[in-house]
């Protein structure tokens, strides 16, 4: 297998783990693991699903052999599939970056809600140096980047720093390489915390506000915070719990 799916504390938190080492390159059969992967975490219905990697890279991306005219349909199709369930997911998923991360590995981080990275790590979309586009890319980037910046990685085909890629906006924080699993699971606890029907509900509310403006977008999110949200138990215990001043007492639904 050249990836592992592990539910771990109670169901709470799945992780996705890249075991191709050493630079996870993602050919068609691991393409295909993959969305097996997180089409079964999807079902599992966790609180938050971890995406990270064994070796020395995230990803260097997927196989050029696979790039060929013969293979690029199939390809691609098995890709986006990975991409598709991943925007339809409740959980929030969460990338653990070491190393390089490029062309479709960066292009996994783009689809993922929160980013974490090691101070080595690199990112990059070098498609254009082989006469190609990253499609996903094209469309996730300038959200998480900004068009200009987007454009820039693109066009160029230019890695940048953990740290560029944090001040511009595609990962959330860079922790020391020494101290970084330490660091990246404190971060995974800051947020699996919660509750996972309200982890749900806020991914729900991102998803509804992308790309329009508050008032086209209030009266969905006001639909989803009285017909769902105010619908759960865990809404109702941790308002509960706040004003009788104790600790909520959440059930994931």
């Amino acid at each position: 297998m050249n990836l592992q799916h592990v539910a771990i504390d109670s169901g709470r938190v799945a992780r996705i783990t890249l075991r191709r080492a050493p630079l996870n390159v993602l050919n068609l059969k691991m393409l295909a693991e993959l969305g097996q992967a997180f089409t079964s975490v999807s079902r599992d219905r966790p609180a938050v699903v971890v995406l990270a990697a064994e070796g020395k890279a995230f990803s260097a991306g997927v196989d050029i052999a696979d790039h060929t005219e013969e293979k690029v349909g199939g390809m691609l199709e098995l890709f986006h599939t990975i991409f598709r369930t991943m925007a339809d997911m409740d959980a929030p998923v969460i990338a653990l970056v070491q190393g390089a991360a490029l062309g479709g590995g960066c292009e996994l981080i783009t689809a993922c809600d929160l980013a974490v990275a090691t101070a080595s790590a690199r990112f990059g979309q070098p498609e254009i140096r082989v006469g190609a586009f990253p499609p996903v890319a094209a469309v996730e980037l300038p959200v998480a980047m900004g068009p200009r910046r987007a454009a820039e990685m693109l066009f160029t085909g230019e890695t940048i720093s953990a740290e560029e890629a944090a001040t511009g906006g595609l990962i959330n924080r860079v922790f020391p390489d020494a101290t970084f699993a330490t660091d990246a699971a404190a971060y995974v606890e800051l947020v699996s915390r919660h509750s996972g029907a309200v982890l749900a509900c806020t991914k729900e509310a991102l998803r509804l506000g992308r790309g329009r403006t508050l008032q086209e977008a209030l009266p969905d999110l006001e639909t989803l915070y009285l017909d769902r949200l105010m619908k759960t138990h865990d809404a109702r215990e941790g308002l509960t719990a706040f004003m009788e001043k104790r600790r909520p007492d959440f059930k994931d639904s």
